[in-house]
């Protein structure tokens, strides 16, 4: 697949191990064609290895299925959380290239 690239917010998980998870939501209409070219090449889970570009951190990551939107999460670690001074509720510019599809 070639790049793909949107921009969404960021948002912490607030589950019950108090932890400090931040993830973007993919659009619909993108997890859709994420879904369709990664049939047969999902890890567990549901799971689909990306390399992922945010501003000028670019990392290697699995974008993870949330049924509840139809859609796919992109984990974002801290460090590029600091390094790209981003925080809860600012938008990140993203840009994704799947990777063994």
């Amino acid at each position: 697949m070639s790049d793909v690239a949107f921009s969404a917010p960021l948002w912490r998980w607030q589950g019950d191990s108090g932890g400090s998870w931040h993830f973007v939501t993919l659009p619909a209409d993108m997890a859709v064609e994420i879904r369709l070219r990664s049939m047969t090449s999902r890890r567990g889970f549901g799971s689909v290895r990306v390399e992922a570009r945010i501003g000028g951190s670019v990392f290697r990551t699995s974008l993870f299925p949330m049924k509840s939107a139809d859609s796919y999460l992109l984990p974002v670690k801290a460090s590029v959380r600091r390094d790209e001074d981003l925080g809860e509720g600012d938008i990140a510019d993203v840009g994704l290239t799947l990777l063994d599809v």
